[in-house]
């Protein structure tokens, strides 16, 4: 049995909820937390506060708290935490939500437009990106490899993890490449460097055969939009389209994620 001693920390738990862990310690983490003796029933009470949370109250209102508390740290924390009446805020559907500031961390190199904050890398964490289904329910967070059909009306977000700027783009079936963001320009846009951020507008998916394949690719610099672009235009053309990594130069980093689409 687990002790209290080891008992799953809170900011840990965060991480978990929000899937802000590479695979293998996901895995781990959630693995070890269904041992405890109430693991399991304190995720299930952070993702029940979360709903309730985002119910009530506005997306950019939350956007707009976390960012101005985060703002007034002057040190890092094990974790970082809203008030008690706002509870604990992973990424659920359309806010961008939490930055965690752990002792392991290392510091990054990126910050947006006029954000002179230090910026944490969280070791071992890559770029990600975190695609949810919107349904009548709740909206329901996709892995990769999730079915999907025509007419599923998905959410994109990315967590750039320290990086300054990126791009995204999907690609389907039928070989169409569709630039998600940035909405315009050549360049690639200036990134959130921490939490998980939504992109503004939903995407639904066509009737294309096969899958929908969606990339976020980011760097430490700007780069040109249409480097990717040619990229995702190349591999349409690909038999290992809906696996196969784009070709990209070394400077940038890529994570996909891809949808198996069902008629």
């Amino acid at each position: 049995m687990t002790s209290a001693h080891h008992r799953t920390p809170d900011w840990l738990l965060e991480r978990i909820a929000l899937g802000e862990l590479p695979p293998a310690e996901l895995a781990a983490a959630r693995a070890r937390l269904a041992e405890e003796p109430d693991g399991l029933t304190r995720l299930a009470a952070l993702e029940s506060d979360t709903r309730a949370t985002l119910e009530a109250l506005p997306p950019a209102r939350v956007v707009r708290e976390v960012e101005a508390r985060a703002a007034r740290q002057d040190a890092p924390r094990p974790a970082f935490r809203l008030s008690p009446a706002w509870g604990l805020v992973p990424a659920l559907a359309a806010v961008a939500l939490v930055m965690v500031a752990l002792p392991s961390s290392e510091t990054g190199h990126g910050t947006a437009p006029g954000d002179t904050r230090e910026v944490t890398r969280i070791k071992g964490l890559a770029p990600q990106l975190v695609i949810h289904r919107q349904s009548a329910a709740r909206p329901e967070r996709l892995a990769d490899g999730a079915a999907a059909a025509a007419g599923d009306v998905v959410q994109v977000a990315y967590i750039a993890s320290g990086r300054s700027h990126g791009v995204i783009v999907s690609l389907d079936g039928n070989g169409a490449v569709t630039l998600h963001a940035p909405d315009e320009g050549s360049q690639s846009m200036a990134l959130v460097p921490s939490g998980t951020q939504v992109l503004p507008r939903a995407y639904e998916l066509d009737d294309a055969p096969g899958f929908e394949r969606f990339f976020f690719v980011s760097s430490d610099a700007p780069f040109d939009v249409a480097v990717v672009l040619a990229a995702a235009e190349a591999l349409a053309g690909n038999p290992d389209a809906s696996s196969a990594p784009l070709s990209l130069p070394g400077n940038l980093t890529q994570a996909s994620l891809t949808l198996e689409k069902h008629e």
